[in-house]
C-alpha cells in the first residue's frame, strides 16, 4: 500500500511539495506567455527607444498596458528622464513623455505596493 496516502489523503509534506511545484509551474508559464506574445526582444525595443531619445537607459521592463504588451524604458537625457514605451509587437513608439521627480516617485511607490500584494 502507498505510504503517501492515508485514508485517501495526501500527507502534509507531499501536499506542500505539490503545491510549491504547481506554483512554480504557473508563474513560469505566465512569464513564458508574456514573452511568447511579443515579436521584439527587449534589446531591439531598447534600440528603437534610444533612436527616439538619445541618452542613458536607467531601467527597462516588459509590461502589459492598456491591453497590449510594451517595453517601457526610462532614459536619462541631460537633466530629464523620458519614459519611452515601445509596442512589443510592432516596434512603434507609443509614448515619449518627460517624467518629473514627483511622478517618478508615485510610479515607484505604486509598483512597490503592487509587488507586495501580488506574489512573484
Amino acid at each position: 500500500m502507498n505510504t503517501q496516502l492515508i485514508s485517501g489523503k495526501i500527507k502534509a509534506p507531499v501536499r506542500s511539495a505539490l503545491l510549491f511545484a504547481a506554483s512554480v509551474l504557473l508563474l513560469s508559464s505566465a512569464s513564458f506567455a508574456a514573452k511568447s506574445h511579443t515579436r521584439l526582444t527587449q534589446e531591439q525595443a531598447k534600440q528603437i527607444a534610444l533612436k527616439k531619445e538619445t541618452g542613458t537607459v536607467q531601467s527597462g521592463e516588459l509590461e502589459k498596458e492598456k491591453g497590449r504588451w510594451i517595453y517601457s524604458f526610462d532614459i536619462q537625457t541631460g537633466s530629464q528622464i523620458h519614459e519611452v514605451n515601445v509596442d512589443a509587437n510592432t516596434g512603434a513608439v507609443v509614448e515619449d513623455s518627460v517624467e518629473d521627480p514627483a511622478a517618478e516617485a508615485r510610479e515607484k511607490a505604486q509598483e512597490a505596493k503592487h509587488a507586495k500584494v501580488s506574489p512573484k
